[in-house]
């Protein structure tokens, strides 16, 4: 029965504190409009953005995801990263800011090279402003990068994701500007995009160049004609199918090619179109990427009465620290949360330990200082109980914390 309770108590915990995003009034609101001027495109670009919602005195850094197609695609990807990153105790991936770039001349920016003719399925204006894939990358790395790391808390890790068209600007991110980004995902590209040009460029730098560092997920839709499946289709010629096989072309390169140091993965999704596709390949791509990201908790842990948990805690976001190149912190309220259930329970080890791992990282919230609080008075060490509560309230005046002092002070005299 002790088990179910606390199975119950952790179920609870997760609920409680997951956020879709901030409630502002009467609107849940995930991100906010804001833009550059762009002297390279010559034009001011709209980018959506959304910042883990946490307390500006926790002074935490995000990785950063760069989204191609962001009026598309925001929410979901937003939503996507919320809930994979506040799985409390199992948390899958780092909170991360996105960044939405919505299109304004999206074959433009995002295709490598000019063609002079239409392809056959597009309309007739579709090839007048193609190729203009260098410029915008140099914006995104000239102007719009620069203004994110200006603006926001970014941490030294950037994801790029692209949808068809964008999946081809991410290749050709890959290809000639490796190093803008960390991880990429590429999901359905357009690889058939003037003569498979990219392709060949793509194939060529996998057999002769490294990728150490690097990671790329690639997602591939069924995009089949009726009768054919993954094999045949690939000795087919016709205008129909090239699509589909020239992604199946540039999978073959990453498969042939495993020793560029490159983590890679590749995935055909046969019960998702090129519409689908999206969602599911960026969930699995993120599971891919930040593999060995969750903490394994086992009910073992909350019974312990040593403290070990904390340690526990501290030794996992070390080594995720070191392996994602920044620091990567617990986040305070889970860890405070799981203080106040040991707290509850008289295992004071655990909590004191729980609740001094927040002090050591969140040195500038006050309610880590409160919390420790609690610990003391629970303990009858009022001195140092009075000491943790002063440093509370210099940190921000509160009803709560100045309530407590008040009552011990009180009751010292």
């Amino acid at each position: 029965m002790k088990k179910i309770i606390l199975h119950l108590a952790f179920c609870l915990l997760a609920t409680l504190t997951f956020s879709q995003g901030k409630i502002e009034k009467e609107n849940i609101v995930i991100g906010k409009i804001d833009s550059v001027q762009s002297k390279i495109i010559g034009e001011n670009r709209k980018i959506w953005v959304h910042v883990p919602d946490v307390p500006a005195t926790n002074k935490e850094r995000f990785p950063v995801v760069y989204l191609l197609d962001g009026d598309g695609h925001f929410s979901s990807v937003v939503g996507m990263i919320q809930q994979l990153s506040t799985i409390n105790g199992n948390t899958m991936c780092p909170k991360m800011i996105v960044v939405g770039i919505p299109n304004t001349d999206r074959t433009r920016d995002l295709t490598p090279t000019h063609i002079d003719a239409d392809p056959p399925f597009m309309d007739s204006t579709f090839s007048k402003t193609s190729g203009g894939g260098e410029n915008f990358i140099a914006f995104l790395e000239k102007e719009l990068m620069p203004h994110i790391e200006a603006n926001y808390p970014t941490a030294a890790h950037k994801i790029l994701i692209g949808h068809s068209f964008g999946g081809l600007a991410v290749m050709q991110t890959f290809v000639h500007h490796t190093d803008l980004f960390n991880s990429y995902i590429c999901i359905d590209p357009s690889m058939w995009w003037d003569k498979q040009t990219l392709l060949k460029q793509t194939e060529k730098a996998l057999s002769e160049r490294k990728f150490e560092g690097k990671s790329l997920y690639l997602g591939i839709a069924n995009t089949l004609e009726e009768g054919m499946d993954i094999k045949t289709v690939q000795k087919d010629t016709a205008k129909a199918t090239e699509h589909i096989r020239s992604i199946l072309k540039l999978q073959a390169a990453f498969e042939k090619n495993k020793n560029s140091g490159l983590k890679y993965k590749g995935k055909y999704y046969p019960d998702d179109t090129h519409g689908s596709a999206p969602l599911i390949t960026e969930y699995d791509a993120l599971r891919f990427f930040f593999e060995g990201f969750a903490l394994k908790l086992t009910m073992r842990d909350f019974e312990d009465s040593t403290g070990a948990l904390a340690e526990k805690y501290l030794n996992h976001y070390a080594y995720l620290s070191k392996k994602m190149g920044y620091q990567i912190k617990p986040d305070e309220g889970e860890i405070n949360y799981m203080g106040y259930d040991f707290l509850g329970r008289k295992m004071y080890k655990s909590a004191e330990r729980l609740f001094k791992l927040n002090v050591d990282n969140y040195p500038d919230n006050y309610n880590v200082y409160d919390s420790y609080a609690d610990y003391l008075i629970a303990i009858d060490d009022k001195a140092n109980a009075i000491i943790q509560l002063k440093k509370a309230l210099e940190i921000k005046e509160n009803e709560v914390s100045r309530k407590k002092l008040a009552e011990l002070e009180g009751a010292k005299k």
